[in-house]
């Protein structure tokens, strides 16, 4: 069974930083690519950021372009977003997602306050 499980998500103040995790298993977390994607209040789901399967080939949305930082150890099963210069705008609940172009499984999500 395909678990995912995030965590790292709070309260913060604008101009912050925040790293969320997120603990895979159940399946081969080395030959998969992985992302994460967002759901602010009240709006639709936002793709953030992917990466590959070996962590070398990364991708992120405008929005958080030069902010945000995906990252992948194969060793751990473990993925990462880097998250600096934070916005109230990035308020959202943050979830970690097996596959990049089409998304086969979710965690349960964490989430990130940014607010004075």
């Amino acid at each position: 069974e395909v678990q995912l499980v995030e965590s790292g998500g709070g309260l913060v103040q604008p101009g912050g930083s925040l790293t969320l995790s997120c603990a895979a298993s159940g399946f081969s977390f080395s030959t998969d690519s992985m992302s994460w994607v967002r759901q602010a209040p009240g709006k639709g789901l936002e793709w953030v950021s992917g990466v590959d399967s070996d962590g070398e080939n990364q991708s992120s949305a405008d929005s958080v372009q030069g902010r945000f930082t995906i990252s992948k150890d194969n060793a751990k099963n473990m993925l990462y977003l880097q998250m600096n210069a934070l916005k109230p705008e990035d308020t959202a609940v943050y979830y970690c997602v097996q596959g990049r172009l089409a998304p086969r499984a979710w965690g349960p999500g964490t989430q990130v306050t940014v607010s004075s």
